[in-house]
């Protein structure tokens, strides 16, 4: 596994999406793990936002619709939380399938089962030393994030 990469401030944890948001193509997931409150979300939200082009594209929480999706340059991006879902079964019935013709970025991806993607990027994301900071590690991606 690649040295982790502190993240001191949440710019710098939207610097990291927005890079992600460049690097990411039709096709992609990109796995967001971490407890509650690490910034899975804040970087979804990054990354959208940067890929869009738009630093004020509103981008509401999935938390309760279970899945939004944003029709931006180059690929349609759908983001997923899947806190709330009770198997895999669930996955499915959110349009998984069509989703994975565009980017998926999957908040909670244990919940995928057998559909995680291997080629999938992961994103784990902890708490750093301070209460902005976090402290990321990825897999995936070798080829590209070189």
């Amino acid at each position: 596994m690649p040295d982790p990469l502190i993240l001191p401030s949440l710019a710098a944890t939207e610097a990291l999406a927005a890079r992600l948001a460049g690097l990411a193509r039709p096709g992609d997931a990109i796995l967001l793990e971490g407890p509650l409150g690490v910034g899975k979300s804040a970087l979804a939200r990054a990354f959208l936002r940067a890929r869009a082009g738009d630093a004020g594209l509103e981008v509401p929480s999935p938390t309760f619709t279970l899945v939004q999706a944003y029709d931006l340059p180059g690929a349609v991006v759908h983001h997923f939380d899947l806190w709330r879902l009770d198997g895999v079964g669930d996955v499915a019935e959110l349009g998984w399938d069509e989703a994975r013709e565009g980017i998926v970025l999957v908040e909670w991806p244990d919940r995928l089962g057998e559909l995680r993607p291997r080629d999938a990027l992961s994103v784990s994301l902890a708490p750093g030393a301070t209460e902005d900071s976090r402290i990321a590690h990825l897999a995936g991606w070798e080829d590209r994030l070189a």
